[in-house]
């Protein structure tokens, strides 16, 4: 297939005073055996260098920012600039295998059904160590990634389907994010991915684990802290609030809110730390946005296709649905 006939990829990279990491990922995208591809830098108004390595790099598209709009933001100005039929969403903080976007265009042009494909990601400095084989999602709400510290033997070599693509490397199909719309601004950072699949899965779209599609990640290098733990704590019941479906709830509302109670416990028994008493106000941030989610829970629940059979075998293990 000639490139004039491929698919063009678009490749959306969030920065913010990631200039110490830019030039690694960007020549691993220089180095994309497969050549259909355009790479957007959204910077967050970043205060390094980050601008400055940009222009080393002239093939690569720049859009500064005014002002830092979180992880949500940057990627929605990317998505609304991207050209492709396919957009990947990728972390600054990456290395990605030379054939990496040839097996993201081959996963999905081998399922139509797909609108999201995950990437095998592994940790940057121990290459046979997994960060994540796809999301999962379990009954009680939480949100975890699968293999996480697992050494990549081979287990999770197939391709399957999962619930969710990490946002450190997440390919969607634009007519999808055209149907479902793109990440929620009112998340900024963290759990935007996990809302994202909620919203593709209960429109019916799939989400494919390419096993190929190999990402090197610097895990935590552009997150964490007390930033992470208050948006965790927020977005989690965000999530839960605007996507979960009425009738599982039935069954495993008890669960969802027993972990929710557990995880302000945990908090509360180590409030001395500053990262509990973010997640405290995290928490206590997303009780307080539960009707702005409510509102927005009408528009997803009435564009829900899927079975609920679907949803709750791949929120068991082994959390994959062979294909």
């Amino acid at each position: 297939m000639s490139p004039e006939t491929q698919p063009l990829v678009s490749v959306i990279i969030p920065n913010w005073n990631g200039a110490h990491h830019l030039p690694v990922c960007l020549d691993s995208l220089s180095a994309q055996s497969y050549p259909h591809h355009e790479v957007i830098v959204v910077d967050n108004a970043s205060r390094d260098d980050s601008l400055a390595v940009l222009a080393r790099y002239p093939t690569v598209c720049t859009l500064p920012q005014p002002r830092n709009l979180g992880f949500t933001g940057a990627c929605n100005v990317g998505f609304r600039a991207a050209g492709g039929s396919i957009q990947v969403l990728l972390n600054n903080d990456t290395e990605v295998h030379p054939d990496w976007l040839n097996h993201v265009v081959a996963a999905f042009e081998a399922h139509p059904e797909a609108g999201l494909v995950a990437s095998k990601m592994l940790l940057f400095d121990q290459r046979d160590v997994l960060h994540t084989a796809g999301d999962y999602v379990t009954p009680d709400g939480l949100a975890h990634n699968r293999g996480i510290w697992h050494k990549d033997a081979g287990q999770y070599n197939r391709r399957v389907y999962v619930f969710s693509a990490c946002g450190g490397s997440a390919a969607y199909r634009r007519a999808m994010l055209d149907e479902i719309g793109l990440l929620d601004e009112d998340y900024f950072f963290s759990f935007e991915d996990v809302d994202l699949a909620w919203r593709a899965q209960l429109a019916g779209w799939r989400c494919v684990f390419e096993p190929r599609a190999v990402v090197y990640h610097k895990l935590k290098a552009s997150g964490g802290g007390k930033t992470a733990s208050f948006y965790d704590g927020r977005n989690r019941i965000y999530t839960i609030v605007k996507n979960y479906p009425g009738d599982m709830w039935q069954d495993h509302g008890q669960a969802v809110l027993t972990a929710q109670r557990q995880l302000a416990g945990t908090a509360l028994k180590a409030w001395r730390g500053a990262e509990a008493r973010a997640t405290l106000r995290g928490i206590a941030a997303g009780v307080l946005g539960m009707p702005k989610m409510l509102r927005k829970r009408r528009a997803v629940q009435a564009a829900r296709k899927a079975d609920r059979l679907y949803l709750e075998r791949l929120m068991q293990p082994p959390y994959e649905i062979p294909l």
